[in-house]
């Protein structure tokens, strides 16, 4: 509303699992792209509601397939997916592209299994169409204004902090590949510039993700944040408290982006933690 961007944009919403009226609206617009971000996003609503995220997340993603598949004009298709689709053993190396797949919560598994999608759909139907080239993107832990989803750090914090009340931390110890949304943008744009070039890299997966210098957890995150927020605080949830399972540790290899792609995360911890603090309190 700011920036007044929505006049020179065509703007249609609607339900992602309905295949009929994606279809319609994707072959007649004839995109020359596709951003494919659409999720049901959360692991706690995940357990919650199974039915929904593996209805939003898997079919979703073969109604992007079966509309790229019908398409007649040259597309590519950046598919998002989620740092989660590795099998996590919560080990310290960050995971390659070609790690194994696998998820415990409904939306990790989720993720890995529209990866195998993806990939079993440009072997089976988009192999030899040249028209259409795929690549799928795994971003780590984006952060950024403007998400207001339950359940996560940031925004559970400023909607505490906001009210004078203590934010409460689930998983204090967690690590996680913290990245502002505009690294994952600039990958995602950087990837479709690429694939639209190089038709080698069609089917190719990529991580984005932060440098892996060091980690940080949850609670070096809210600490930092803290150093922008006047007068808050915050306390620990005892693990007997906790309604659902989260891993510990989750980092991400981006050697192949920063090979292939040229890109690398530009932002330093403290500079994303304070671009995204501010917007909050602005």
């Amino acid at each position: 509303k700011v920036s007044n961007i929505g006049k020179n944009i065509k703007d249609v919403r609607l339900d992602i699992r309905d295949k009929k009226k994606l279809e319609k609206k994707i072959i007649n617009f004839k995109p020359n792209f596709i951003f494919h971000l659409a999720a049901q996003s959360l692991v706690k609503l995940s357990y919650k509601n199974p039915t929904l995220t593996w209805q939003t997340n898997v079919l979703g993603t073969l109604n992007i397939l079966e509309s790229l598949r019908k398409l007649k004009n040259p597309c590519i298709a950046v598919i998002v997916t989620s740092d989660k689709c590795y099998h996590n053993r919560e080990i310290h190396y960050g995971y390659k592209e070609n790690d194994t797949l696998g998820g415990n919560d409904p939306y990790s598994a989720s993720k890995a299994s529209a990866e195998i999608l993806i990939k079993s759909y440009i072997s089976a139907f988009l192999k030899n169409n040249s028209n259409i080239r795929i690549a799928t993107a795994r971003a780590g832990n984006v952060i950024g204004g403007g998400d207001w989803a339950s359940d996560r750090i940031i925004p559970d914090c400023v909607r505490s902090w906001s009210k004078g009340n203590r934010a409460k931390l689930r998983n204090p110890n967690a690590t996680r590949p913290w990245q502002h949304v505009m690294e994952a943008i600039g990958g995602y744009l950087c990837l479709a510039v690429n694939l639209s070039l190089n038709d080698k890299l069609n089917g190719e997966s990529f991580n984005f993700g932060p440098n892996l210098s060091r980690e940080y957890t949850v609670m070096e995150l809210v600490k930092t944040m803290s150093n922008y927020w006047d007068n808050v605080h915050w306390k620990i949830i005892p693990k007997s408290k906790k309604k659902f399972q989260e891993s510990e540790l989750l980092r991400l290899n981006c050697n192949k982006a920063k090979k292939i792609l040229k890109w690398k995360s530009v932002l330093k911890f403290n500079e994303t933690v304070g671009m995204v603090t501010h917007w909050y309190r602005n």
